[in-house]
C-alpha cells in the first residue's frame, strides 16, 4: 500500500475557517469569546443531563481544576486508575496531593469497582481518613462501570471525577459518559474524537460551579477595576481561535462517531473466528462505547507471536499502531505509590495493540490491516 494508514488523524469539516474567520474579523483571537460561548453551549447540548461545560486549555487542565474545586489539597490521597494514560494521575500531584492506584477489571479494562472499595477501606484504615477524590477513566472510549463505581463512591461519601478524555459520545445505559460524576474532563487534542488542535472541557452540574471554574481558570481575578488575586488561578481557559475549530468539529462529531463504530464492526466481523487474536468489543446491552482506538489482544502462545512483533511488522507496512498503555504503577515515576492490582493491566499491557480507527481509515484500509495482522502470527497459517 503506497499511503501510511495512522492510527487516528484529526478530520476537519470544512466549517472551521469560517469561525476562524469570524474571529480575526471581529478581533477575538484571544481567550473567550463568541466561540468559546458557542462551543460550549453545542456541548452541553450533545451531552445533556442539564450539565453544564467549561471550554479548557487541554483535558489535563479540566482534571486538575475539577481537583482543586473539589478541594484537593497537599497530603490527601486521590484514586485514579491504574491503566490509562499520566493525564488522570499528573494533575493529583500538581495539588501536592498522592495518587493511590487501582488495578481494572477484565470486562471494560477500566476501574475494578471491588479493588476500589478495597482500596477505600484499606486507605482508611492505614491514615485515618478517607480519599478526597476518584478519577475513573473510560478507556479508548469504553464506559466504565458507573453504576458499581459511583455506589462505592457514594457509600463512602467520596466524589467522582470522571476522565472521559477519550470517551466522547460513549453511551453507558443510554446516557453520555462524563455526566455520572460531580465532575467530568473532556480531550479535544489532536487524535480525540474532534479537535480543537489542543484543548479540553471540564463538564459541571451547574452554573454555579460553572463560574467558580471559570474563575480559577482565568487566573483568579477577583472583580476589581484593578488586578487583585485572593486565591491562586491558573490560565487555563480555551481560546476563541480553538473554540472555533470546536464548533465546525461540532457538525460532524456524530458522522466521526458512526465512522469508528463503522471500523469496529469491520474488525470485529474479521477477527471473529480467529483463535488467538481478541478484539476489545462492548461487554452488554448497557454499553454503547466510540470505539475512538480499536484495540487487540494478542496471545503469544495460540499466534506465535506477540504484540511488539507484530507492532514493527506493521509498521514496516505502512501501519501506525501503539501499545496499550503502560500502567501508572508500573511507570518509574510513580514507582513508590501505592497501588492495588491483580494483574489486569499488565497482562492487558503485555499483550495488547490499539489498531487504526479513525476517519480517515476505509474499509480497504481495515482489510489490509487485518491481513497484515493474519500474516505476523505464525501459528494461523
Amino acid at each position: 500500500m503506497d499511503k501510511r494508514i495512522y492510527l487516528c488523524l484529526a478530520h476537519m469539516s470544512g466549517k472551521e475557517q469560517e469561525y476562524i474567520k469570524e474571529a480575526f474579523d471581529t478581533n477575538w483571537v484571544v481567550p473567550l469569546g463568541p466561540n468559546v460561548n458557542a462551543f460550549e453551549e453545542d456541548l452541553e447540548r450533545f451531552i445533556g443531563q442539564d450539565k453544564q461545560v467549561v471550554a479548557l486549555s487541554a483535558g489535563t487542565a479540566a482534571i486538575h481544576l475539577g481537583l482543586v474545586l473539589l478541594g484537593v489539597k497537599p497530603g490527601d490521597e486521590v484514586i485514579c486508575q491504574s491503566f490509562t494514560f499520566c493525564a488522570s494521575a499528573n494533575p493529583v500531584t500538581y495539588l501536592g496531593a498522592t495518587p493511590v492506584f487501582v488495578d481494572s477489571e477484565e470486562d471494560t479494562w477500566n476501574m475494578d469497582p471491588v479493588l476500589l472499595e478495597q482500596a477505600i477501606n484499606d486507605r482508611m484504615a492505614k491514615t485515618g481518613k478517607k480519599p478526597k477524590a476518584i478519577i475513573p477513566v473510560h478507556l479508548y472510549g469504553m464506559p466504565a462501570k458507573m453504576d458499581e463505581i459511583c455506589a462505592v463512591a457514594d457509600k463512602y461519601g467520596i466524589p467522582v471525577l470522571e476522565d472521559a478524555a477519550e470517551a466522547l459520545g460513549s453511551e453507558y445505559k443510554g446516557r453520555k459518559c462524563g455526566t455520572f460524576g460531580h465532575f467530568g474532563a473532556l480531550s479535544f487534542n489532536g487524535n480525540k474524537m474532534i479537535t480543537t488542535s489542543g484543548g479540553g472541557a471540564l463538564i459541571v452540574p451547574d452554573e454555579t460551579a460553572k463560574k467558580e471554574v471559570m474563575f480559577y481558570a482565568t487566573q483568579a481575578r477577583e472583580p476589581f477595576p484593578y488586578y487583585q488575586h485572593e486565591r491562586i488561578g491558573y490560565n487555563y481557559r480555551m481560546s476563541n481561535i480553538c473554540a472555533g475549530i470546536g464548533r465546525g468539529q461540532m457538525t460532524v462529531l456524530d458522522e466521526h462517531i458512526a465512522h469508528h463504530r463503522h471500523v469496529h464492526a469491520l474488525y470485529k466481523e474479521a477477527f471473529e473466528d480467529v483463535d488467538g487474536i481478541t478484539l476489545k468489543c462492548n461487554p452488554g446491552a448497557d454499553w454503547n462505547a466510540n470505539y475512538w482506538l480499536c484495540t487487540i489482544l494478542i496471545d503469544p502462545v495460540k499466534t506465535g507471536t506477540d504484540y511488539e512483533a507484530v507492532r514493527v511488522a506493521l509498521d514496516g507496512k505502512g501501519i501506525e499502531t501503539r501499545p496499550l498503555w503502560k500502567p501508572m504503577h508500573l511507570q518509574p515515576v510513580y514507582a513508590k505509590a501505592t497501588a492495588y492490582v491483580k494483574g489486569v493491566s499488565e497482562r492487558l499491557f503485555s499483550q495488547g495493540l490499539c489498531i487504526p480507527a479513525g476517519p480517515w481509515v476505509t474499509d480497504a484500509d481495515v482489510a489490509y490491516i487485518v491481513e497484515q495482522i493474519k500474516a505476523c502470527c505464525k501459528k494461523l497459517h
